[in-house]
């Protein structure tokens, strides 16, 4: 590879081709109310093999290059999440995530092995409708007024915690090859050095981290490389993560909740964010590129995605009705918990990489992901009216 001289050359027009097309598809989604992410996929489609033929997301400097954008989109989702915020929905935010993601995971996993689907696949299919798109559901309740209500909070604290739970279950699921038995003491042992170290990285990270990097660019560093220090904590935390049997991306989550609590954290995002426009639209693409269109024609293909956004979507709306005694809209907490976005993304990619989904369960979740982003922006705007109606009949 090195020794081709035409190859350099290549790369960067295919890196151009993807942000020129992430670009101009989001300008598109934007006017039609959508969300950036769809347009990477679409995008990434349209110049994969399907299509175009050139994006190859099995190249192992765009694999390498996708990474990098997926680490660096969770370490931004994380420096947006401000743990002391949601403290007073904490029980409200937690049950809703607990059982919206034990409904849906559950709802799946027998649903797809009562058609014959692997239990591999089952079991990854199954944990890709665990998450919550937290961009989606908070950009339609933000454009409502809605986002500081405490539907709103509720919301956004489940959805955090549904991300989180998502990527311990990822983390389980990586650690399998496909076709490996899974026994239960694996799985308690995986998912215990998960849990373990988002817990022990968040509560030794939440106390030490802020005052050493305090300290640290007070006396050692300058001022203006804080944002550096943070992105190469990020790496170094995800780093960590990975020797340890976990997944990077969480490591890269924590490193994003730690920092948040800095007075700097504003630069360390803004930094995030101009390295994300070049990363992660890569990443999305990449995805979008794996896709095979011929697969949606398989009658299967389209039997799954059914279910999964039926069943994913009904799990979803009922853990709005968990909450006794919710002083707020239930129906409207529901339908905010339907869209699915970057985590089931990440859980599809790792599910084809390692083996444990086929092009037609691969097609089937992609495809959840953009029916259940289109359809719930106007749930939610009904579920919003119908508050607002409720409302003023009382009044």
């Amino acid at each position: 590879m090195t020794g081709d001289t035409s190859y350099f050359p290549h790369l960067l027009l295919v890196i151009a081709a993807v942000l020129v097309a992430a670009r101009l598809f989001g300008a598109l989604a934007v006017k039609l109310g959508q969300q950036a992410i769809l347009a990477e996929l679409i995008a990434g489609v349209i110049l994969g093999a399907s299509v175009l033929g050139v994006l190859d997301p099995t190249e192992p400097v765009i694999q390498t290059l996708a990474e990098l954008g997926l680490l660096v989109l969770l370490f931004e989702i994380g420096l947006e999440t401000d743990l002391r915020k949601l403290g007073s929905v904490v029980g409200s935010a937690t049950t809703v995530a607990i059982v919206g993601v034990v409904v849906s995971f559950a709802m799946g996993y027998v649903a797809l092995k009562a058609i014959g689907v692997t239990q591999m696949g089952a079991i990854v299919c199954a944990t890709a409708l665990t998450a919550t798109s937290v961009g989606v559901s908070t950009r339609v309740l933000a454009d409502l007024g809605k986002l500081d209500s405490v539907e709103g909070r509720v919301v956004l604290g489940a959805a955090v915690l549904d991300d989180i739970i998502g990527l311990v279950l990822l983390s389980v699921v990586g650690s399998f090859v496909a076709g490996a038995a899974i026994h239960p003491t694996d799985i308690a042992r995986t998912a215990g050095i998960a849990f373990g170290f988002l817990l022990v990285a968040l509560l030794v990270g939440y106390f030490v981290v802020p005052p050493v990097f305090r300290a640290a660019h007070r006396k050692v560093f300058a001022p203006n490389t804080i944002a550096v220090t943070g992105l190469a904590f990020a790496f170094a935390l995800a780093a960590l993560a990975g020797l340890l049997g976990s997944a990077l991306i969480i490591g890269g989550f924590v490193a994003g909740v730690v920092l948040n609590t800095l007075d700097e954290s504003d630069e360390i995002l803004n930094a995030t964010r101009s390295i994300g426009s070049l990363l992660t639209p890569l990443f999305f693409a990449s995805v979008g590129a794996s896709v095979s269109l011929a697969a949606f024609r398989d009658p299967r293909t389209l039997m799954i995605t059914a279910i999964l956004v039926v069943l994913g979507s009904l799990g979803k709306f009922l853990a709005g009705y968990a909450l006794v005694g919710f002083p707020g809209s239930r129906r409207l907490v529901g339908v905010s918990m339907i869209p699915r976005g970057e985590v089931e993304l990440i859980v599809a990619q790792t599910g084809l990489a390692i083996g444990a989904l086929d092009a037609s369960l691969f097609g089937a979740i992609t495809l959840t992901v953009l029916i259940t982003a289109l359809i719930s922006p106007p749930l939610i705007q009904a579920a919003a009216r119908a508050q607002a109606h409720r409302g003023a009949v009382a009044v």
